[in-house]
């Protein structure tokens, strides 16, 4: 995997992956666009969201959304890396069993999310959920 940064103009840079897709960063007092660390945040959020997504569908759920709420804990001193990290699902679908988001949630967390299981090397990572019956 391959990648590139290009510093733009003040605190703007963008990324571009090697398939070809772009990403505006910004660090500025007036950010235009996420920060690295925000970005890490999401990065983690969506792998996360990938799994559950794919393990509910194949256990046949009826989920018609599943968003994960983040929050990180950043130390207080340079260089300021996460020291602790949620994620929260909110699984809504019409008789979503809770069993079957535990186990989507913990298998994403132990086996599958490779960006929170990376992290989870330093930072500590805690997952919750939540699910929302649609009526």
């Amino acid at each position: 995997m391959q990648a590139n940064v290009k510093w733009v103009d003040g605190d703007t840079f963008i990324g571009t992956s090697h398939s070809g897709h772009n990403v505006v960063f910004d660090t500025g007092s007036d950010p235009k666009a996420p920060s690295p660390m925000e970005m890490v945040l999401m990065s983690a959020g969506a792998c996360s969201s990938v799994d559950v997504v794919s393990i509910l569908k194949k256990a046949r759920q009826q989920v018609s959304g599943v968003q994960v709420q983040l929050s990180g804990e950043r130390a207080e001193t340079t260089p300021r890396v996460f020291t602790k990290v949620n994620l929260h699902f909110i699984v809504t679908g019409t008789e979503v069993s809770e069993k079957h988001v535990e186990r989507a949630v913990s298998l994403s967390a132990d086996k599958y999310c490779s960006v929170a299981i990376m992290l989870e090397k330093s930072v500590q990572i805690t997952h919750s959920f939540e699910v929302k019956e649609i009526v």
